[in-house]
Formats: structure tokens, C-alpha cells, sequence
């Protein structure tokens, strides 16, 4: 068990580490929901953070939305500086929203102009 790290701490901490793109901490005072933006995202924190071991609880799932897009998601589920995190990253496996090449090429010239 790691010593318990203030609130501040701990945020500071994952997003110097990280990129998640929500974190929550619960009313209960002892836990953290963290979301990413993609798998691999969630498990570089992990691997950054040395929490990457065997006995981490951790479940891979597939599965299709209400709206008919299949997915990916991955949760995890560490104790980190004496908070217990709720971790989960979701990944869309359809293609059907993709920009054309041109289009995004477009877009990507005008976002740096």
C-alpha cells in the first residue's frame, strides 16, 4: 500500500503522466473515475505509472452501442497513491465516421493557419 497523496497530488501527477480526457473524484473521499481517449492511452498510464503488473484487475470487452457502432473498451481498476481509480477508455471500431484524405487534409492546413 502507498502512502495516501493529497487530491491536488494525485491530479497533478496523472496529467503530467497522462492525457485523460475526464477525472472525477467521488463523493465517497477514497476514489477516482478517469477516463481516456483511447486504449492505448489507458494503458501507457499504467505502464508510466508502474502499475502494470499481473495481479491489476483489468477486463477487455467488445461490444455494439444502442446506435449500431461496435467497440472496444478497456477498464481498469488500480490503487494509486492510496486511491482506489475506476479507469476506462472506449475506442469505436467502425470506420464509417472517417474523414476522406483530402478532407482532413484541409482541415489540418487551416487549423495551423
Amino acid at each position: 500500500m502507498t502512502t495516501r497523496k493529497t487530491r491536488r497530488a494525485v491530479m497533478a501527477e496523472l496529467i503530467l503522466l497522462a492525457n485523460p480526457t475526464e477525472i472525477r473524484f467521488r463523493s465517497d473521499g477514497s476514489s477516482v473515475a478517469v477516463d481516456f481517449d483511447s486504449i492505448a492511452e489507458l494503458r501507457s498510464w499504467l505502464h508510466l505509472a508502474g502499475l502494470n503488473h499481473p495481479d491489476l484487475l483489468i477486463g477487455e470487452h467488445t461490444g455494439t452501442r444502442d446506435d449500431g457502432r461496435p467497440y472496444r473498451a478497456l477498464n481498469a481498476y488500480p490503487t494509486w497513491h492510496g486511491w482506489e481509480f475506476y479507469a476506462h477508455a472506449t475506442e469505436y471500431t467502425d470506420t464509417a465516421g472517417s474523414l476522406d484524405g483530402s478532407t482532413a487534409d484541409r482541415l489540418a492546413a487551416l487549423a495551423v493557419a
